[in-house]
């Protein structure tokens, strides 16, 4: 369900940027996106808003939060240009736009059959160093998916790190982690959502994500089998009490996406010796 209209670009915003183009991206529950260009380059731009509760769904306040929260990650793990804020919904935050394509999308004719194509190596093998040079920090991102992933010229590209940990957060931007979109999380982080409500974000559960954003991407299946329309926790329990679907991609890739989803933990390869594997076999 999204916002009725989505929300035009707060003062605080306009006056920072200085907007000469926009364009809305997205318009979702509790989030606005649009992309802003100006005369210093091409700017995306994001707007929460607290979620309110439904018959269907309870209320979410921390979708207000999440920008600035994302905010303060950026600004602790890379150089680029960061703006975060408040504004009378919610906070924004403004941050270098990523060209290219996201992973889904990039892989549809693997999915839909109507071209000889299999999963690109190149491709798994730039979301994975993407993925490692978080990890390398000393950050986790709790909210691996496909679309999370933009792939261009210079490589992938990390986005969406509101739920990351791994450094200091502002106290007033912070909330508890309650799991991610649920097609790409780990048995553990479910078992820990079902039994408290939160959870701690881990490297290996990233991985796990990892595996099931590309066993998606490749197949059009997600990691286990579900009801599309069956509640959170259906759904989580599933993932608790039911195995991994078989892994069909062919080759090396196949068979490091087998263990990512590795229902142990331990078991399954870090991120930066899924890139190597994969870069090896790119030559």
């Amino acid at each position: 369900m999204t916002h009725p209209d989505p929300y035009d670009l707060p003062l605080s915003v306009v006056e920072a940027l200085a907007p000469v183009t926009r364009r809305l991206v997205l318009n979702r529950r509790g989030s606005t996106v649009w992309e802003v260009g100006n005369e210093r380059g091409r700017w995306a731009v994001k707007l929460g808003y607290p979620i309110a509760a439904t018959r269907d769904w309870p209320a979410q306040p921390w979708t207000a939060l999440a920008p600035a929260r994302e905010g303060a990650v950026l600004r602790q793990i890379t150089c680029d240009a960061v703006l975060y804020g408040v504004w009378e919904h919610g906070t924004w935050n403004v941050q270098p736009w990523r060209e290219g394509r996201n992973l889904y999308d990039l892989w549809e004719p693997c999915r839909s059959g109507e071209t000889p194509m299999t999963p690109g190596l190149a491709h798994a093998a730039a979301c994975a160093e993407a993925l490692a040079a978080l990890h390398a920090q000393g950050w986790v991102h709790g909210d691996i998916q496909p679309a999370h992933f933009i792939i261009g010229p210079g490589g992938a590209h990390l986005i969406d790190l509101a739920l990351a940990c791994g450094g200091e957060v502002p106290a007033e931007y912070d909330f508890p982690y309650r799991g991610c979109l649920v097609h790409y999380e780990s048995p553990e982080i479910s078992r820990s959502v079902l039994a408290s409500g939160t959870a701690v974000p881990t490297m290996q559960g990233d991985m796990y994500a990892l595996g099931a954003s590309l066993l998606i991407s490749a197949t059009g299946r997600r990691h286990v089998a579900y009801p599309d329309d069956a509640p959170r926790t259906v759904q989580r329990q599933a993932i608790v009490d039911s195995p991994h679907r078989p892994v069909t991609v062919p080759g090396v890739l196949g068979k490091l996406i087998e263990q990512m989803l590795s229902p142990v933990p331990a078991d399954r390869p870090t991120s930066a010796e899924v890139y190597n594997e994969l870069n090896q076999q790119r030559w």
